[in-house]
C-alpha cells in the first residue's frame, strides 16, 4: 500500500499546468518569532505572509489530485509545499506557523475549515456562527464565545455551500436557507444575507457518536430511577408516546433512548425534516423530507412520508417532531393499529402540548370540530413526556401525563 504512487502536485510544467512536488527541501526556520521587530509589527508581518503563503499553496493545488489522497497523507503533502514555497518566495514563517497553516488548509479542502476543532470536540453539543469573527459553542450547557474566526465573509459562505452540497441541496441569494445535516448525523441550519445582516450564520446541532441509556439519564440527573423504569415499561407495552419540551431540552436525545427498548422483530419506519433519530434495531426504514427546487417543484413534506410509511406495514411510527398537519396523520396511525409510535413536539408543558397537537390537526383542514378531534388525540396518546432546559444547562423530565 504505501509503494503506491501519490498523486503530485507542486511545480509547473512548461504550460503552467500542475506537475509535481520537489525534492525535499531545506527545513522550516525553527519553530521561534523572528526577534528583530516588536510583537506587534510580528503580528501584523505574520499575518501577511500567511495570507500570501496560503494564496500561492492553493494555487500550485490540483483539485484532483487533492480528492484521491487520505487526509493524513494530503497533511504531509501540503506541509511539503508550504516549506517549498516558504522558500522560493523568502516568506519567514517558522516550523510552527506552517504546520498550523497546512492543517488549516487541509480543514478547508476536506472539512469545515475552522469548524473542525470544534466538531471534533466532544465536550461541545452545539456550534453558533454568527458571521465570520463570533463564534459561540455550548458546553456543558453553557453557551460561551470561542477564539475561532473565519477569514472573511466569503469564507464563512463557502463552507455553508460546501454543507449543503454534500446533502444535494442549494444555498445562495436565491435561496438563502437551508436545513442539512453532516455525515456525523449533526443537523445543521444555515441562512446567508440579505436575511442574516452581520454574514452568514451556521447553527450546528451535534449529537453523540455513542447512544446513551436510561441508566446514563439517571446518573446525569436528567430523570430519576422510578420515571426511568415506567418510560421503559411503557416503551416496551407499545403505548404511543409524545415527548414534549422547548428547543435544546434534550427531546430526541429521551426518544432515542427510549427506542432502545423496542422489540428487534418489528418493523419501524421514521419520518424526519432532517434525520437525527439514533435507533439500534435491525429493521429501520427511515424517511427524510426534500425542501421544493428553486422552481418550487418535487417538494415531499412530513405530511406526505406519513401518509407512505402508513403504507409500508409498519409496526411502529417514529416522527421526529410534529409540527404541522402531519400531526392528523400521526394521530390516524396511532389509532388504526400501530400503537407504540411516538414523536416528539415543541411545548412548554403538557397541557400546552395537547393545546398543539389540537392546532395543529386543525391545520390538516379535515373540517374536524374541536370535540371530534379532543377525541382522537385522548384515544391516541397515551403518555405526553415534558421535558425542561434548566438554568444550570440540565436537561430534566419534569412533567408525566
Amino acid at each position: 500500500m504505501n509503494d503506491m504512487p501519490v498523486p503530485q502536485f507542486g511545480r509547473r510544467r512548461a504550460d503552467g499546468s500542475a506537475f509535481g512536488l520537489p525534492e525535499p527541501v531545506k527545513p522550516a526556520p525553527a519553530d521561534v518569532a523572528t526577534p528583530s521587530a516588536p510583537a506587534f509589527i510580528r503580528d501584523i508581518t505574520v499575518r501577511s505572509e500567511i495570507a500570501e503563503l496560503r494564496g500561492l499553496c492553493l494555487a500550485r493545488m490540483d483539485a484532483t489530485a487533492v480528492a484521491s489522497l487520505a487526509p493524513e497523507r494530503l497533511l504531509t503533502e501540503v506541509e511539503r509545499l508550504l516549506s517549498e514555497l516558504a522558500t522560493e518566495h523568502r516568506i519567514q514563517l517558522n516550523g510552527r506557523e506552517q504546520r498550523q497553516l497546512a492543517s488549516e488548509l487541509v480543514d478547508d479542502m476536506m472539512g469545515l475549515g475552522p469548524l473542525e476543532p470544534l466538531l471534533e470536540d466532544e465536550t461541545i453539543n452545539d456550534i453558533m456562527v454568527n458571521g465570520p469573527e463570533r463564534v459561540f459553542v455550548e458546553r456543558s450547557g453553557k453557551l460561551v464565545q470561542v477564539p475561532v474566526r473565519f477569514r472573511d465573509s466569503t469564507h464563512v459562505a463557502n463552507i455553508c455551500q460546501r454543507i449543503a452540497a454534500s446533502v444535494g441541496r442549494r444555498v445562495d441569494e436565491a435561496s438563502p436557507m437551508v436545513d442539512a445535516r453532516l455525515k456525523d448525523g449533526s443537523r445543521v441550519n444555515i441562512i446567508l444575507p440579505p436575511l442574516a445582516l452581520d454574514g452568514p450564520c451556521i447553527s450546528i446541532r451535534k449529537f453523540s457518536k455513542k447512544g446513551i441509556d436510561f441508566k446514563q439519564l439517571v446518573k446525569y440527573g436528567s430523570m430519576i430511577e422510578p420515571i426511568a423504569r415506567i418510560l421503559e415499561i411503557a416503551a416496551r407495552c407499545r403505548l404511543n408516546i409524545i415527548v414534549s419540551g422547548g428547543t435544546g431540552s434534550g427531546k430526541t436525545t429521551l426518544l432515542n433512548a427510549m427506542s432502545r427498548y423496542i422489540d428487534i422483530t418489528e418493523r419501524i419506519v421514521t419520518v424526519e425534516d432532517a434525520a437525527e433519530l439514533q435507533l439500534q434495531q435491525p429493521h429501520i426504514v427511515r424517511l427524510e423530507t426534500r425542501p421544493p427546487s428553486l422552481e418550487g417543484r418535487g417538494e415531499v413534506n412530513q405530511r406526505d412520508l406519513v401518509r407512505n410509511a402508513l403504507r409500508m406495514r409498519p409496526d411502529r411510527i417514529i416522527i421526529g417532531e410534529v409540527r404541522g398537519p402531519e400531526a392528523f396523520d400521526m394521530l390516524q396511525a396511532m389509532n388504526t393499529g400501530h400503537d407504540g409510535s411516538m414523536s416528539t413536539i415543541h411545548a412548554n408543558n403538557t397541557r400546552d402540548a395537547l393545546s398543539r397537537i389540537e392546532n395543529m390537526v386543525q391545520m390538516a383542514s379535515m373540517g374536524l370540530g374541536a370535540k371530534a378531534i379532543r377525541t382522537q388525540v385522548v384515544s391516541a396518546v397515551n403518555l405526553i413526556v415534558q421535558v425542561e432546559r434548566q438554568r444550570d444547562g440540565g436537561r430534566r423530565v419534569t412533567q408525566l401525563t
